[in-house]
């Protein structure tokens, strides 16, 4: 006996199918009292890192004020399986400078088209920065500063950016790890960085000063990110510098410091946030280099309190993204006056 399957059978077969594979693709969760973001993807075995965005897009409509979650109600969990691999901006570009695991981007949106930013993380190659030792682990500030500037690359690009990493490492890429390994492999442009300390200002500074010439007429800003170290007992929050003299520096880091005074009193309200904004033309980098810049230090290696903040990937993570809001901030907001 032979069967005969219609086309209208296959056609609702099909359907049927699609149905289950959609709902098992986006499973729904519930929010949990103290439920953040991170803590929701994390506890379901997703990576805040991949895809908080994805996340964010799914629930647009049932997020609080800063992506905040609400007590009891239902959110869709992105798809984590990658579907592919094409090299096409508008499905995600993979960058290997990122890792294997967080190569690739996915665009969440044109905020930043037609901006170039420049990224130097503090220290790198000979030199770790401040070096300390957590529960029997060295810790250097070159590998933490370096793994916050790939995170903060990784968001800027999402949202249209052109991203210049001037100090990079080939093969750390980004790490969910709390112990970052020390190595002296960095490189600006893929050149070994110099031993002595002015020489290696002067490579990084010559570094973004050449781009920013090849780029003008752009819309062009400079973020140096570094990890402080003062006595253990000195516990700071993330501070900000500028050029004493540019304006749209002191925007810049202004824009990011209201950012990150907003996400305290949302997320942390019993916390007094500390941080402030400053001009500080004394630094070889913020006095010599052409782009409007802001300089952060994200807090004390040597402190207790801070190194949590340092050395959870996921507060790294929540780092950037608020660095990264503060320079949205800040461009649409000059997009507004220039409009005026």
């Amino acid at each position: 006996m032979k069967f005969y399957w219609s086309a209208t059978f296959f056609s609702f077969l099909f359907l049927a199918q699609s149905m289950l594979w959609s709902q098992e693709e986006f499973p729904k969760v519930m929010a949990q009292e103290g439920d953040g973001i991170y803590s929701l993807l994390r506890r379901h075995g997703i990576s805040p890192t991949k895809h908080y965005n994805k996340f964010v897009k799914l629930n647009e409509d049932d997020l609080g004020e800063d992506e905040s979650l609400i007590l009891g109600r239902h959110y869709l969990l992105p798809d984590t399986l990658e579907t592919t691999t094409v090299e096409v901006r508008d499905e995600g570009i993979a960058y290997s400078i990122f890792g294997e695991d967080f190569k690739r981007v996915d665009v969440s949106s044109n905020r930043l088209d037609n901006t170039v930013y420049y990224l130097i993380s503090g220290h790198g190659g000979p030199d770790p920065g401040a070096v300390e030792n957590h529960n029997g682990k060295l810790i250097a500030e070159d590998e933490y500063a370096y793994d916050v500037t790939l995170r903060l690359a990784r968001e800027l690009i999402s949202h249209g950016a052109e991203v210049h990493i001037i100090v990079e490492d080939e093969n750390d890429g980004i790490r969910d790890k709390r112990i970052l390994e020390l190595d002296t492999d960095e490189t600006v442009q893929s050149k070994p960085i110099p031993l002595d300390h002015l020489e290696r200002l002067k490579q990084r500074t010559k570094a973004v000063n050449n781009l920013y010439v090849k780029n003008s007429g752009k819309y062009q800003r400079l973020l140096v990110t570094h990890v402080d170290s003062r006595g253990e007992g000195t516990n700071i929050d993330v501070f900000f510098y500028h050029h004493e003299k540019s304006t749209n520096g002191k925007k810049l880091a202004e824009s990011i410091h209201q950012t990150f005074l907003r996400k305290y009193k949302k997320f942390q309200p019993n916390r007094l946030y500390n941080g402030t904004f400053m001009g500080r033309s004394s630094l070889y980098v913020v006095k010599n280099t052409l782009p409007a810049m802001a300089y952060i230090e994200i807090g004390n290696i040597r402190n207790k309190k801070d190194q949590r903040r340092i050395l959870d990937p996921d507060n790294r993570q929540a780092l950037a993204k608020w660095i990264s809001e503060g320079i949205l901030l800040d461009y649409e907001s000059s997009k507004t006056e220039i409009s005026k």
